[in-house]
């Protein structure tokens, strides 16, 4: 005796060794014995033999009609042997049995299940409902197979076109798009960008990537808000100086300039002057709410999202030509450069020149320096503060690094290269030049000398520490070990940065004798600091990100096959002529600071990634300080 039983959902058919009424013990047609409850056999027969009878059975199957079926079926519960015997109008055989209880188990929508073995059929309204879901999802199927298939003969398919931003960046696996997309990938072995770029959707690598950070900082776009203009005291003193700064060419957001008075003693009145956007208005303004929001600007080679909007960077920026509100921290200096006091003042500030970098390093740099330099406009002004500022490096126990290596990227936005719009120039530039060293030292005694201020008042500020190598921001006045400085509140880049900004309301209140905005213990600076400090790094790292892609198109640019770089660690390398920092194929064990030849291939930009292979051993150099300031951990004070 032969048995029809169901087994973890599958229809099995076996041979009986042992009765026992309640269990059986089977021999199933793959050989396997198995014990069974008498419950779970659906079906006992002598013939065909087990093999056969599931095989003539489903090919019966095929020509039953499911709809006939379910017309002719009773409103009640059903069993598949009384169904059977209906249709085939006699007892059925075990085939014919066999052949119904495959279509109704093939058949869900139609039958719905009651036990084993058991059916009733569906009513007509849920019929109709879920044939309806069914031709919904054939219509679909058909749909996402039309999509893949323009997809991979690089056409866009009109319905991807509004959601490109989402299938690139955070897909709906469960929409038919991203489905018809995963598909053609699938098929041609593209990646999803790059599907989409031989489709055409995409303009340019630099899109993809600039698209990704929109994405995820600024989905609703980067046009600012409606919002209140900032209104600025008009009782304002005005400084009685002549103000400059020195940026680079393309600052617009000049926050700090300086000023120099010799004394008749022959003393110093040494003027560090910051742009005060904190005076024309609060943090529960619009602007207020809209730095607050975006925290930061963000940079990136040839372009950049100010925190500000640009007419309240254009009415505050410390351009020359204007007399604008500014905080002020003066520096009463002696004849042998010692700092003797200092003062904090609200006032106006008279700017009278912007002096750039590619201007006046040429002329004012270690080597002219030692040499004697040439009359230029503040040249004088220059060498003072410079030599001002060595003493003050000194002080802090610090020693500027001469030879570390700083890069600037200039993007010639109006010709078209290969690789898309804009072509990439990539100028090295000393770090640690005087120039340097005057501007870095002046902002650290500006910010410890007014986070110190803050602390002595009792006022909470967002002040950048270092311990144990380890930086980060916090609300408690913590020493900067990396600076060598009591405590280090940012406060120079309001104009830029949400925490200098937040510092700036601080001091204005306490100069003022106001109420700070932040109060001690002030959950909303608190939220702020933790909210600024998770989105600076994101930019940064954003502006890493960018920069290595700019390196990466300059290679494919210039057409380079080969360049020189020095062994950082292991199979890590930095290119010498910029700043690239990448993995190397086939590179033997080599000391830290070991120059190689590499040979460049395969630069994929929408990756942001490159081969780079092993050439030849050039020398083990020394390793030099930009070596070094690869692994350091400063962040970027």
């Amino acid at each position: 005796m032969n048995v029809l039983f169901e087994e973890d959902g599958a229809f099995k058919t076996g041979t009986i060794i042992a009765d026992n009424d309640s269990s059986l013990q089977v021999d199933t047609a793959s050989g396997k014995r198995v014990k069974l409850k008498a419950a779970n056999v659906l079906l006992r027969f002598t013939a065909p033999g087990p093999t056969e009878l599931l095989k003539l059975a489903e090919a019966d199957a095929e020509g039953i009609e499911t709809e006939f079926l379910w017309e002719v079926c009773s409103e009640a519960e059903f069993g598949f042997e009384e169904l059977a015997a209906e249709y085939a109008g006699h007892k059925p055989t075990p085939v014919e049995a066999t052949a119904v209880l495959l279509r109704l188990q093939s058949a869900p929508i139609y039958f719905h299940r009651k036990g084993k073995g058991r059916f009733r059929k569906a009513p007509p309204e849920i019929l109709q409902a879920a044939l309806a879901g069914q031709e919904k999802k054939r219509q679909q199927a058909l749909t996402i197979e039309r999509m893949a298939g323009e997809l991979q003969a690089g056409q866009l398919p009109p319905e991807l076109a509004p959601l490109l931003t989402e299938l690139l960046y955070k897909p709906d696996r469960n929409r038919p798009e991203t489905k018809a997309l995963e598909a053609a990938c699938a098929a041609t072995g593209a990646s999803p960008e790059v599907l989409l770029q031989r489709c055409g959707a995409l303009p340019d690598s630099h899109a993809f990537h600039l698209g990704r950070f929109l994405y995820e900082h600024f989905k609703g776009g980067t046009d600012f808000p409606a919002y209140a203009d900032a209104v600025d005291p008009t009782d304002l003193p005005v400084a009685d100086v002549q103000a400059f700064s020195i940026d680079d060419a393309h600052t617009t957001e000049i926050d700090d300039a300086f000023s120099l008075v010799v004394q008749a003693d022959g003393g110093l009145r040494v003027g560090i002057h910051i742009a005060a956007p904190g005076l024309g208005f609060g943090p529960d303004s619009d602007l207020g709410r809209i730095a607050r929001q975006r925290l930061s600007t963000v940079y990136m080679p040839g372009r950049k999202i100010t925190m500000l909007p640009e007419s309240v960077i254009a009415s505050h920026t410390l351009e020359a030509g204007q007399t604008v509100p500014a905080l002020s921290l003066y520096l009463d200096v002696a004849a042998d450069l010692r700092v003797l006091g200092h003062e904090t003042k609200l006032e106006c500030v008279p700017v009278v020149a912007n002096l750039r970098h590619h201007d006046i390093e040429p002329v004012f740099n270690a080597e002219t320096l030692a040499n004697g330099l040439s009359e230029f406009p503040f040249s004088n002004e220059l060498k003072r503060l410079w030599e001002l500022a060595t003493v003050l490096e000194a002080g802090r126990g610090q020693q500027s690094q001469q030879n570390r290596k700083d890069y600037n990227f200039r993007i010639d936005w109006d010709t078209v290269t290969p690789q898309g719009a804009g072509r990439v120039i990539i100028e090295e530039r000393p770090r640690g030049s005087p120039l340097d060293t005057l501007v870095a030292e002046l902002m650290i005694v500006a910010n410890s000398t007014w986070g110190a201020l803050l602390r002595d008042a009792k006022i909470p500020a967002m002040y950048r520490a270092q311990t144990a190598g380890k930086a980060r921001m916090t609300t408690v006045a913590t020493p900067h070990e990396g600076l060598g400085v009591e405590c280090y509140a940012w406060s120079t880049s309001p104009l830029r940065r949400f925490a200098d900004l937040a510092n700036q309301w601080q001091l204005i209140a306490h100069l003022r004798g106001d109420k700070p905005a932040y109060p001690p213990k002030s959950a909303d600076l608190m939220a702020a600091l933790r909210d600024f400090e998770l989105t600076y790094a994101s930019y940064a790292e954003f502006q890493r990100g960018m920069e290595r892609y700019w390196c990466l198109r300059y290679l494919a640019q210039e057409g380079i096959t080969a360049t020189t770089a020095q062994v950082l660690k292991e199979n890590i390398v930095r290119l010498d002529a910029i700043p690239l920092v990448t993995k190397a194929n086939g590179l033997p064990t080599l000391e830290r600071g070991a120059r190689v030849k590499l040979a460049v291939s395969g630069i994929d930009l929408l990756a942001a990634e490159g081969t780079l292979g092993f050439i030849e051993l050039l020398g083990a150099d020394t390793p030099d300080a930009a070596l070094a300031a690869e692994e350091e951990a400063s962040g970027g004070e």
